[in-house]
């Protein structure tokens, strides 16, 4: 596994996507299977199903079929780390930065940090709750929803389904 850490795992994304997933970084094992959400303690895929954004639960080497869903997948930070904990504060500013640019780019309707902490760090805004944000990059709306990592205790699989189903719920338009 030490090798994968110098691993880049590419983006599963394209232009217009209804929303495009963006991870902390990748663990160790999605360094190298080369997919995303690769560990099997991640609650990622049965998530994504559960809150309705895909017909049955995908494995992490069925990741290329989310784009005939309008969905992809990214990462603030492309260092392959065996804990988010591992990043540091510049990390993750260079990697917001870097992310605003590809977002820029690819146009999603929606951003969605898979990470509230990621997202405060990444963005400068300390105070921002699960949910919806003010923040647009460019036409594309930013929601910051839990982590799914299995570390994250604070949140079980329904609950964080529920979190994902009221993005794929709301409206694609901009509030006035």
């Amino acid at each position: 596994m030490e090798a994968a850490r110098d691993r880049v795992v590419p983006d599963v994304a394209a232009g217009g996507l209804s929303v495009l997933f963006c991870g902390i970084n990748p663990g160790l094992m999605t360094a190298a299977t080369g997919h995303h959400f690769a560990r099997p303690g991640n609650r990622f895929w049965p998530v994504l199903h559960l809150s309705g954004f895909t017909p049955r639960q995908l494995r992490p080497d069925e990741q290329d079929e989310l784009l005939s869903y309008g969905l992809g997948i990214t990462n603030v930070v492309a260092r392959a780390t065996a804990r988010a904990d591992e990043l540091t504060a510049e990390e993750y500013r260079e990697g917001g930065r870097i992310l605003v640019g590809k977002v820029e780019r690819l146009a999603p309707r929606w951003l969605a940090v898979v990470g509230v902490t990621a997202y405060r760090t990444a963005f400068g805004e300390p105070k921002a709750a699960i949910g919806p944000q003010e923040r647009l990059i460019g036409s594309t709306r930013v929601w910051a929803l839990p982590n799914p990592s299995g570390l994250n205790a604070h949140w079980t699989a329904a609950t964080m389904a529920e979190e994902y189903a009221r993005l794929r719920e709301a409206p694609e338009a901009p509030e006035a």
